[in-house]
């Protein structure tokens, strides 16, 4: 299930929990940040290929490419198995910018994502047909999980927009994980 839980940027004390998709897009378009949900007719196995995956969103992916200019979309994946999944959830877990929009659609799986605007900080439990779009300079993080099981659509306009540029601030480190989270709001 989608939850969306806003808190003061201070810690999870407090929170408001939103599990509406529709009131969940409202609240975050009043950030900038886009979010949808999307469905395919298309059957797709556990361990589709990525062009299949980009074939059976080929519509709604060339409607965000046109409105939005994106140039590419790719797919890509982290399951338990992953070699490096450790490194990755590091690497996202530290609060950061992008100099251009950060898109994801959830074809598998699931990932927490943190936005912090201001004074407050939207935490966003993404799964299955979940599209989240952070745009350009917004902090946030995001948390894979130990035991991470995604597969995204990414959407690129260029791919210098989406290297990280860490703000240094280790707020991430008062918010829940992605699996404490999961047990408290979902």
């Amino acid at each position: 299930m989608t939850v969306l839980c806003v808190f003061p940027e201070n810690g999870p004390q407090t929170r408001e929990v939103i599990t509406d998709p529709a009131a969940i897009g409202e609240r975050l378009h009043g950030l900038g940040a886009l979010y949808e949900r999307w469905e395919t007719a298309a059957q797709l196995a556990p361990d589709a290929d990525p062009q299949s995956v980009l074939e059976a969103y080929r519509e709604p992916v060339r409607g965000l490419q046109q409105l939005y200019g994106f140039q590419s979309a790719d797919v890509i994946g982290v399951h338990p198995e992953h070699p490096q999944k450790a490194e990755l959830r590091a690497k996202f877990l530290d609060e950061h910018t992008h100099s251009d929009f950060e898109v994801r659609f959830f074809v598998q799986g699931r990932g927490l994502f943190y936005l912090h605007p201001g004074d407050r900080v939207y935490a966003l439990l993404c799964e299955r047909g979940d599209l989240i779009s952070v745009p350009a300079g917004l902090k946030h993080w995001f948390d894979l999980g130990a035991e991470p099981h995604l597969q995204c659509i990414r959407l690129f306009t260029t791919p210098e927009g989406w290297v990280a540029n860490y703000t240094g601030d280790g707020i991430g480190k008062r918010f829940p994980t992605l699996e404490s989270f999961r047990e408290q709001y979902a």
